[in-house]
């Protein structure tokens, strides 16, 4: 039986792991290409998810990351950390949030769920913060652009599923998914035409 802190960091875990394992296979052109009008692209959410983490669970509990990218500051461009530049090398951002998950893993192990925080970039009156807020919040963030990354992924090579080992799809061939995506277009355009 696990506690419902070990829940909580498992699925954290899972959804870092998800977000990364979006990545293989493709090319430094693909991890950083934007697919979206906003410019989503997976490598830049990799980055996002660097600093999500070294804030929330290093500033936020008097435990600051060791360590800052010239882009981690407020000094900085505008959505800088939602891509990559081409000197921003992959294997630097991927090693860079597997650190910030060590730093982030040390936080969540030592402080009980009660752990009190204050987050200095929310509004004065939700700055205070537990760990347990924290992960949840840090968990839906992971979880909602671990999202973004399987539909990027997906326009990218056609690549689905949901972690490595677990796609959660239904297997079919690729004639019937053709087949099942012409009939929700069909329905609608019927819909749209009501």
């Amino acid at each position: 039986m696990t506690t419902p802190k070990e829940d909580l960091h498992n699925y954290l875990r899972v959804g870092r792991e998800a977000i990364l394992w979006k990545l293989d296979g493709l090319s430094e052109y693909d991890v950083r290409r934007p697919l979206t009008p906003t410019g989503t692209n997976l490598l830049g959410l990799v980055k996002h998810l660097a600093l999500v983490e070294s804030g929330y669970f290093g500033a936020t509990f008097g435990r600051p990351f060791p360590r800052e990218e010239p882009w981690m500051t407020d000094e900085t461009e505008l959505n800088i950390d939602m891509y990559a530049k081409a000197d921003e090398s992959r294997e630097h951002i991927v090693g860079l949030y597997k650190e910030v998950w060590a730093h982030s893993d040390e936080t969540i192990e030592s402080l009980p769920l009660d752990a009190p925080g204050t987050v200095p970039w929310w509004a004065e009156d939700k700055r205070q913060v537990t760990l347990h807020r924290i992960l949840s919040h840090v968990i839906a963030e992971t979880h909602r652009h671990a999202g973004h990354a399987d539909i990027v992924r997906e326009l990218i090579d056609g690549f689905v599923g949901h972690r490595q080992g677990t796609d959660n799809m239904a297997t079919h061939e690729e004639s019937w998914w053709v087949s099942y995506r012409e009939k929700v277009e069909q329905e609608a355009r019927a819909a749209g035409a009501s």
